[in-house]
């Protein structure tokens, strides 16, 4: 690749020689910055700050910060994406899409194997493990809450919704895949889809809210 000719250095930034530089240069400041402040805390522009290139550069080689967090903890799949995928339905339908995509996608081999090992760092008390729930909890609970409160929901009664959403898939997930308890270890997906819609389907409602 052809070196890019030097230019203005605006705030003293030194420009970056070629495309390659600049990625490695960004993905080793990611690394440092999450390490250190954590997936809440790191932000895009402390990223860019510490590699020496612009924002505009780290949002076009990894489009958010839970691209760069996949690039840098080398996820094969992405979370976030599967979640989001199942949000853009009615909201009547939107428990049953959640439930259905997410169990789908944990029969593909390249996504159990890697969710397993994710949700086995999660629940360790390990360095590792605090910067995969954070990534977790902000991407997938986020998510999960911004559709509810796009309903005229409030935020706060969106998040407790969200994270009972979550709670219920993760519990089942674990149970699944990870202990592969069993009769819920081999049935049917169309079954278990059909099991646990309703309770997903109630904490999307807030049902049971004033109880």
């Amino acid at each position: 690749m052809a070196n890019v000719k030097p230019g203005p250095r605006g705030r003293g930034r030194p420009r970056k020689e070629s495309g390659s530089d600049a990625r490695a240069a960004i993905t080793d400041a990611a690394s440092a910055e999450f390490a250190e402040k954590g997936y809440d805390k790191a932000s895009i522009r402390g990223i860019a700050r510490r590699a020496q290139v612009d924002s505009a550069l780290v949002h076009h080689y990894f489009e958010s910060k839970a691209g760069l967090f996949a690039e840098v903890v080398k996820l094969p799949v992405r979370p976030d994406r599967i979640i989001r995928s199942a949000l853009d339905v009615s909201v009547d339908r939107l428990g049953e899409s959640l439930v259905h995509t997410v169990l789908s996608a944990w029969e593909q081999t390249s996504v159990k194997s890697i969710g397993v090992t994710v949700l086995r760092s999660a629940v360790s008390d390990s360095a590792a493990g605090r910067l995969i729930r954070q990534f977790l909890l902000r991407e997938l609970k986020g998510a999960v809450a911004g559709r509810i409160a796009n309903g005229g929901v409030d935020r706060a009664e969106a998040d407790l919704r969200a994270t009972l959403v979550l709670t219920q898939m993760a519990g089942a997930l674990m149970f699944r895949h990870v202990l592969e308890l069993e009769p819920l270890a081999s049935m049917p997906i169309d079954d278990l889809t059909a099991r646990l819609t309703p309770a997903v389907q109630g904490h999307l409602d807030g049902v049971g809210d004033s109880m």
